[in-house]
């Protein structure tokens, strides 16, 4: 039996675990085993007493690209969808007792910007795009808020949330997505310095400053994270979200979208059921 493919690289030296998402072939997609193995290489990186801070770094041009819609579209069947796990790695993040520093030197759409928001640090390339894409493929950025919205300026999250415009490395330093934007190739040097601060905290020291940064919200989280998940598996697998999905995938206009003369120009998706 051959073993599954590594799409999260695991390295540690001079007290920090690197994991790196290396899925480049879908843009580091959410898939369900690149999750797996993602909670996985946390899991051991908080129970090896040598680590004392953790990095999430990524192969390829785009940091992560959300989730995996392929693998969503074939999962429509059984009722659920890959993206609900998404809730159990952001929890695992927020709620490391180790810092975790995102590095981010490409695009981050959806729910990779989860995994930006609920990390303690992050620092990004100026030249790294984000995007809060759900509402152009009929689902919403239900499960990322638990850890996006506590960042972000709520007139920006607005503006970005509603229109799922890009913006850059600038302006996420600027909202509070990332804690710093540097040039492409000042990011490594950027990330060493953070690193090199770090591990001269005393562990438990760290994991109470933790505990304190996270007082207001740590015993909701999980909650929230359930609602909120639960939340999204309705809107993937309304229609407008069935349609949005199968629109990108066949690169066109998804149904909503008005014609380019003003008039209807597609078929009409029911809304989806908010009782």
């Amino acid at each position: 039996m051959t073993s599954p493919d590594v799409l999260v690289r695991v390295a540690t030296a001079r007290g920090v675990t690197t994991l790196t998402l290396d899925s480049p072939h879908n843009r580091n997609a959410l898939s369900t085993g690149l999750m797996t193995q993602l909670l996985a290489g946390l899991g051991d990186a908080v129970a090896d007493e040598t680590v004392r801070a953790i990095v999430l770094d990524h192969t390829g041009p785009v940091f992560c690209s959300g989730a995996d819609l392929k693998e969503t579209a074939a999962a429509y069947a059984s009722g659920t969808v890959p993206a609900a796990m998404l809730a159990d790695v952001l929890a695992a993040i927020w709620d490391c007792p180790k810092p975790v520093l995102a590095r981010v030197g490409g695009p981050a759409r959806a729910g990779g910007l989860g995994l930006i928001a609920a990390a303690d640090l992050a620092v990004c390339a100026d030249e790294a795009t984000f995007a809060f894409t759900e509402v152009r493929i009929g689902v919403i950025p239900a499960v990322i808020s638990a850890t996006v919205l506590p960042r972000l300026n709520p007139r920006a999250a607005a503006e970005l949330y509603l229109t799922g415009d890009t913006f850059d490395g600038r302006r996420a330093a600027e909202i509070g997505l990332v804690t710093a934007s540097v040039p492409a190739d000042g990011l490594d040097d950027a990330v060493r310095r953070y690193c090199d601060s770090l591990v001269r905290g005393a562990p438990g020291a760290l994991a109470g400053a933790k505990e304190l940064l996270r007082r207001p919200g740590t015993a909701e989280l999980r909650g929230d994270l359930a609602r909120l998940s639960a939340l999204s598996t309705g809107h993937f697998l309304s229609d407008e979200g069935r349609e949005g999905i199968m629109a990108f995938r066949e690169k066109r206009p998804a149904a909503w979208v008005p014609a380019p003369d003003g008039g209807s120009g597609h078929q009409a998706v029911a809304p989806p059921s908010t009782g």
